[in-house]
């Protein structure tokens, strides 16, 4: 189903990618909360119920790479292609955009964008895999790698610190009109000339497919996974 952009807008993101955005967001604000209660002693000793953490970030966890997965797999494949293919190639415009020089046109994705999202992603693998390795090493010995605790640490603070810029971004006076992109997928034509004039889409582009029920599917997931760690809150309290 196409949809138009209002007038004076242009689309920016597609339900697809506005999905993943909410889901990656809320899901790791979780994890992160969480996860800081399990390594700071003050905090462990404010929510003295550690199992009770410990069980809400894995349930987190595990909702976050399930709704992720039905998005991918059941969202607009083309445009994820399309996304990554833009982030992943950085051109000459890009590194003088690096070299602070502002004034250089960008595409649909800033430099600071593309690498934002290059680091978010490597992150992510990595505090996947070894949360997965403290997981498997609870259960059998064989698994209990050094560094493992250390490496899931230092990911998870590195990509808050890299989040909290990045919120920092959005909500100033610069970032703040972007804000309607990834909430309702468009943005003003005008602001999208002055910040990505390489990108503009002319009007006939401005439509976008959208899968029927796609974010509530995977919202679905996250809701039953919060329905768990309610459950489990009663139960250990």
């Amino acid at each position: 189903m196409a949809v138009d952009a209002p007038a004076g807008h242009v689309l920016r993101f597609g339900a697809t990618e506005r999905g993943l955005h909410a889901i990656h967001g809320s899901a790791f604000a979780v994890m992160f909360a969480t996860g800081l209660v399990l390594w700071v002693p003050a905090l462990a000793q404010l929510f003295s119920s550690r199992p009770l953490m410990k069980a809400i970030h894995l349930t987190a966890a595990v909702a976050w790479l399930t709704a992720l997965a039905l998005v991918a797999i059941l969202g607009d494949r083309r445009a994820l292609r399309a996304t990554r293919r833009e982030i992943e190639r950085l051109d000459a415009d890009d590194l003088d955009w690096l070299r602070r020089r502002s004034s250089v046109p960008q595409g649909r994705f800033n430099a600071g964008q593309k690498l934002h999202a290059v680091a978010q992603a490597a992150l992510a693998v990595l505090f996947t895999v070894s949360g997965l390795l403290l997981w498997l090493g609870e259960r059998d010995t064989d698994w209990r790698l050094p560094g493992t605790l250390a490496l899931h640490d230092v990911s998870m603070l590195v990509a808050g610190a890299l989040v909290a810029g990045h919120v920092w971004m959005a909500v100033s006076p610069r970032g703040l009109p972007a804000i309607g992109g990834i909430v309702r997928g468009t943005v003003t034509r005008a602001w999208a000339a002055e910040h990505h004039p390489k990108w503009v889409p002319d009007e006939a582009a401005s439509t976008s497919r959208r899968r029927p029920g796609l974010v509530g599917l995977a919202a679905a997931v996250l809701t039953i996974a919060a329905g768990v760690a309610l459950l489990e809150l009663l139960v250990f309290t």
